[in-house]
């Protein structure tokens, strides 16, 4: 038991310190050109820093940067790795006008996903990444979800393409809560933990 408990200690002593170290680079012109601006936390507004984005770095951390000031309009997700321009993360123009880290990652993942509004209908539990939704869950739209741990993101069509929305820990008892105008979920993923050490690849891969 005391081993555990000290193991227990050392993971959280570890998450403490990576999340002290979170680091985004957001760069004008494509291929990491241009002027750039380095970000360690959230930001409400981007364009005091910068006009344009059309490409970005991730150091360390998960991320959702959205198109709109104080974390509105459309979002995308980044982890680790390097997106030479905003095809990468699935944008479509190059304004990112705020940002924000993405704090609920932990080893373990955990959602449940229901037919129909405040939890009612079908219900299935997902642990791992799911590319086509439809092959384990009959309906075509989820109306409200329970993320039980970890943070995921929900893709308006499979193979993780279309418009994204980041879930975090917590109950959305209505598809409007997650930030969708429709309740189209195509497919859904993990937001990897720290301790997965994530780097990003491309979409679909």
């Amino acid at each position: 038991i005391i081993h555990a408990q000290t193991s227990l200690t050392m993971y959280y002593n570890y998450i403490i310190r990576q999340q002290s170290f979170v680091q985004i680079f957001f760069y004008e012109d494509r291929n990491f050109q241009g002027l750039h601006y380095e970000c360690s936390g959230d930001c409400p507004e981007l364009s005091s820093h910068f006009s344009r984005c059309n490409s970005i770095r991730v150091e360390s951390g998960a991320w959702v940067v959205y198109e709109r000031p104080n974390y509105m309009g459309s979002q995308y997700i980044l982890t680790r790795g390097e997106y030479p321009d905003y095809q990468r993360w699935m944008g479509y123009n190059d304004t990112i006008r705020s940002c924000r880290i993405i704090r609920h990652t932990t080893g373990m993942h955990r959602i449940r996903v229901y037919e129909r509004p405040d939890f009612a209908g079908q219900m299935i539990e997902f642990s791992e990444d799911s590319p086509n939704l439809s092959e384990r869950f009959r309906h075509p739209e989820v109306h409200s979800a329970n993320v039980l741990d970890g943070a995921w993101v929900f893709y308006e069509h499979p193979n993780y393409r279309g418009r994204q929305h980041l879930l975090e820990r917590g109950e959305y008892r209505r598809h409007t809560e997650w930030g969708g105008m429709q309740a189209n979920v195509g497919s859904l993923r993990r937001v990897p933990g720290l301790l997965d050490h994530p780097c990003h690849t491309d979409v679909g891969s």
